[in-house]
């Protein structure tokens, strides 16, 4: 039925440009390589529960190379990983424990509230301990490439996008379902085995859940690309933490200047968390970047934003360029958001992709 619905998501798999940026994400989805988390879990990592913050991220930094040498020996065929022996602890064990660690003085995001959620306090994005699940199904309203695409909608959001067209999700007008990790992982491997090519990790936003994210996927016994869909605005810790555990860098960047940030979604230093994050995925895994272009801001974001991913992560990424704005939540506090795009800054953004250099935008 999919393949009737979008018949891109097959034409895709013929892409050239698709599969070059995206490659080891095509291996994984068939089933030619194992996902990154399917690693993670076999390299061994020695540490005890009372190991300190700073002893604990030395190790992680250390395992993170090794890693890095681990997958490229995997992916070359020159190891395999079912020879390989299941360690007592492995280095998503330590991403569990130095996330966990996180959550006593919460840092996750760039806001770094410094909350303590293990002890029921809330910061801004108002999420506690129990990972809590909007609603998770087969989407087919994602880039051709991902589709049908095992989509997982978490409540709450670092953010407070005026404009969200997920508000009742990301600000919590709903009240969602918790899930144990152990509870989730079954429905990632239902999904896969139902025909997903991934499992898509979104919200709102998945950073405030990161430590529940790392915990499900411990208990997940197949084999599928994890796609980090996200805002971008997370900290520079978690951003490592992600590495060696994310395919799929799925990644918003929304806004040219900081101005912009503030103004919209009350986002202070996002232009530096976002291009830090941008470059931290491509190092450690693949980008596919989404820039909404939002009307009257073209010159401001879509054009600054453009530029910036050709100049510093190579004119062949994977950009969507999308068109879908449409007013919601609050968006009539904000001027020129009251309406959607007009033909001519929807043709003055393709120009605009062109004009950086892109050869590998899709809109």
């Amino acid at each position: 039925m999919w393949a009737v619905l979008r018949p891109d998501s097959l034409t895709v798999l013929r892409d050239k440009r698709a599969r070059t940026s995206l490659a080891r994400y095509f291996d994984v989805m068939q089933d030619d390589k194992p996902a990154k988390f399917v690693i993670a879990k076999k390299l061994s990592a020695n540490f005890i529960e009372n190991d300190s913050p700073l002893k604990l991220w030395k190790l992680h930094d250390r395992l993170t190379e090794k890693f890095s040498r681990l997958e490229r020996e995997v992916d070359s065929h020159q190891k395999s990983l079912e020879e390989l022996d299941t360690p007592e602890k492995s280095y998503l064990d330590l991403k569990i424990e130095i996330a966990n660690r996180i959550l006593e003085g919460c840092h996750l995001c760039t806001r770094r509230c410094g909350f303590n959620r293990l002890a029921e306090e809330l910061g801004e994005c108002k999420c506690g301990t129990q990972i809590t699940v909007s609603t998770m199904f087969e989407h087919m309203g994602e880039e051709p490439e991902l589709v049908p695409s095992g989509t997982i909608f978490t409540l709450g959001c670092t953010l407070r996008c005026l404009h969200c067209q997920n508000w009742s999700i990301s600000q919590w007008h709903e009240k969602g379902e918790i899930y144990s990790p152990k509870r989730l992982a079954k429905e990632v491997e239902r999904l896969r085995r139902d025909g997903c090519r991934n499992v898509n990790l979104v919200g709102g936003d998945p950073t405030p859940w990161l430590e529940q994210w790392l915990a499900t996927f411990n208990h997940v016994n197949v084999n599928v690309p994890v796609v980090w869909n996200s805002n971008s605005y997370y900290s520079e810790e978690t951003a490592k933490l992600l590495a060696g555990f994310v395919d799929v860098y799925l990644l918003d960047f929304k806004y040219g200047s900081n101005n912009c940030a503030e103004k919209i979604s009350d986002a202070p230093q996002y232009w530096e968390a976002c291009t830090r994050n941008h470059v931290y995925g491509k190092k450690y895994g693949e980008l596919l970047i989404r820039v909404l272009v939002l009307p009257e801001h073209l010159g401001c974001c879509t054009k600054t934003i453009l530029n910036w991913i050709a100049q510093n992560l190579g004119t062949s990424v994977r950009t969507n360029v999308m068109f879908q704005y449409r007013p919601e939540w609050k968006a009539h506090e904000i001027s020129e958001l009251r309406r959607r795009l007009t033909r001519s800054e929807r043709e003055r953004a393709v120009h605009l992709a062109q004009e950086a250099g892109l050869t590998n935008f899709i809109t």
